[in-house]
């Protein structure tokens, strides 16, 4: 009787456990679920994709979903869903290099900025409350205008106006973790200031860090999209989500043209808020012991 009460005991426990797990982190791992499928939807757009992105057809233009063309035409007879494919390759690259290019950048910058201190530190915020004081869309459409049409400059655009968030959070951060006793012990050893910002303070800073880089791909991936809307992404004939929309916003009646990219962009930021936000409570002490 008691081993049964135990085993009974013991199953309830482990049954409220992953209950609670799933509470947690069910819609996190629902979003990497989602972040890795379009990541290996990149990757293996060459094999996937029915048809040549570029592979034009007056003959069957603007049609509908069928089985030939699971997500129909556009206005040049190119299947919807080959381009769709290959557009992933472009939208995730550029949302994921300018966070990383820009999140680098900005932790440097923010970092010595901190550790520095005095004028130094006097410069590089100003330089960085420059930078913020002009809407990031705005500036950096201007930029891409400037710059000229391209992937290239498209991305170099919003990497000028990327890192300042990043080297703000950088600062706030390495300034609490210098004054902590680990820091103190550190120079009292003679380490120098290299090794002490990016050996010690830097990893025990990177938490919120890892989560706003999490949580901006899907912004960055929105920022992109927005700019090639407006026609100062890709080159054509090249595919992107953002393209996309804009090729299919005045096709009312041909709504896949433009619903299905849509869909696309709505996906893959959602999977990277769920992602960032699984990430957050994974990594705040107070949540896990809930």
């Amino acid at each position: 009787m008691t081993a049964a009460a135990d085993d009974a005991a013991a199953t309830a426990w482990q049954a409220g456990r992953h209950g609670r797990w799933r509470r947690r982190y069910g819609l996190a791992a629902f979003g990497a679920a989602i972040v890795a499928l379009w990541l290996v939807v990149a990757l293996a757009a060459p094999l996937i994709a029915p048809y040549r992105f570029d592979g034009a057809d007056v003959t069957i233009r603007l049609m509908p979903p069928s089985a030939e063309h699971w997500l129909g035409t556009d206005a040049l007879g190119r299947d919807v869903l080959s381009r769709l494919i290959w557009g992933s390759r472009i939208s995730l690259f550029a949302g994921i290099v300018v966070v990383a290019i820009g999140a680098g950048l900005g932790v440097v910058v923010g970092g010595i900025a901190a550790y520095a201190g005095g004028k130094a530190e006097e410069l590089m915020m100003r330089v960085t409350d420059l930078v913020l004081c002009f809407p990031p869309i705005i500036l950096a459409m201007a930029i891409a205008a400037a710059l000229g049409i391209g992937v290239r400059n498209t991305i170099l655009a919003m990497l000028i106006v990327w890192w300042p968030k990043f080297a703000r959070l950088a600062r706030s951060l390495v300034l609490v973790q210098r004054s902590q006793e680990y820091v103190e012990a550190a120079v009292v050893m003679g380490y120098g200031p290299g090794r002490i910002l990016f050996r010690h303070i830097v990893p025990n800073a990177i938490g919120p860090l890892v989560v706003l880089v999490t949580l901006d791909v899907g912004q960055a991936i929105i920022t992109f999209a927005g700019l090639s809307f407006l026609g100062l992404g890709v080159i054509p004939p090249m595919p992107e989500w953002g393209a996309m929309v804009s090729e299919g916003r005045e096709l009312v009646d041909q709504w896949w043209v433009a619903t299905f990219p849509g869909l696309a962009i709505l996906s893959v930021v959602v999977g990277f808020n769920f992602l960032g936000d699984g990430i957050r409570d994974w990594l705040d002490p107070k949540s896990r012991r809930r």
